[in-house]
């Protein structure tokens, strides 16, 4: 534990912490599995811990998302319909994990993100190329349904949204890792946005870490998604699938040593 050494050198480990956090969050999400135990770390508790991490994760999100956008990797008009979604998913998530035990999910958690990890591994073509022919009734209702769900699963629980985000919308709409990649971060940051404002409301943020932290997130997400954008699906595929096993992986020792 670094809950004892001084302020300063907690802040630097988060700062470097961070980075590393946003980077691989903006490629292929993730983030969490690397920023919520370095907050754990320097001895914050377990609400402080979550909200400060909104606070910082969402600041890395805004940018990601702009440099998506900037580059054409984001569908506007299918963002019209899924975000609104997205939003009152995150409503009703953070609402309901305040009556219910957040751990009745992780064995289900678990199992999908462990699916969705290993069919990605094998699946040779999977999300490497964009095969995106417009949208249909279909496709937007089922989009619609996805982007509740998902909000309603990051304001409730929230490890490994980004792999499930990234691996939906590839399967409902054919895009491939990059143009998934960039309408994952605006739905991820709406829901985050949405969470933040919450524990900000009930003052679990602690803004004397979190501001510092926050700047090397965004520095981070510039990094990585300058990279995801220049290396294109191949790049992000691996990255993609490591993580969403990595989460996987921590959730299972998790249950187990409880």
């Amino acid at each position: 534990m670094l809950a004892n050494i001084p302020i300063v050198y907690k802040i630097l480990f988060l700062c470097a912490a961070g980075f590393l956090a946003s980077f691989v969050d903006s490629i292929a999400g993730g983030g969490g599995l690397i920023s919520l135990p370095a907050y754990f770390l320097v001895g914050f508790p377990p609400h402080f811990t979550l909200g400060t991490n909104k606070f910082s994760a969402t600041c890395g999100s805004i940018v990601s998302t702009a440099k998506f956008a900037q580059s054409g990797k984001v569908d506007k008009d299918i963002l019209k319909v899924l975000l609104p979604f997205t939003f009152l998913g995150a409503c009703t998530g953070v609402t309901t994990v305040l009556l219910i035990d957040s751990n009745v999910l992780k064995p289900i958690v678990l199992v999908l993100l462990l699916g969705v990890g290993i069919y990605s591994l094998f699946s040779k073509t999977i999300g490497l190329e964009d095969n995106f022919e417009g949208t249909t009734k279909k496709t937007l209702i089922l989009g619609g349904i996805f982007a509740f769900a998902m909000g309603f699963y990051d304001g409730f629980f929230g490890p490994g949204v980004g792999s499930f985000l990234i691996f939906g919308l590839i399967k409902i709409y054919g895009f491939d890792f990059v143009r998934a990649s960039g309408n994952a971060k605006a739905m991820n940051l709406t829901s985050n946005f949405t969470s933040l404002i919450l524990f900000a409301i009930k003052g679990k943020i602690y803004y004397l870490m979190g501001i510092p932290m926050s700047i090397f997130m965004v520095f981070g997400a510039i990094v990585g998604t300058k990279l995801a954008l220049k290396e294109g699906a191949k790049f992000i595929k691996p990255i993609f699938v490591t993580m969403s096993l990595l989460v996987a992986v921590k959730m299972l020792y998790e249950l187990i040593m409880l």
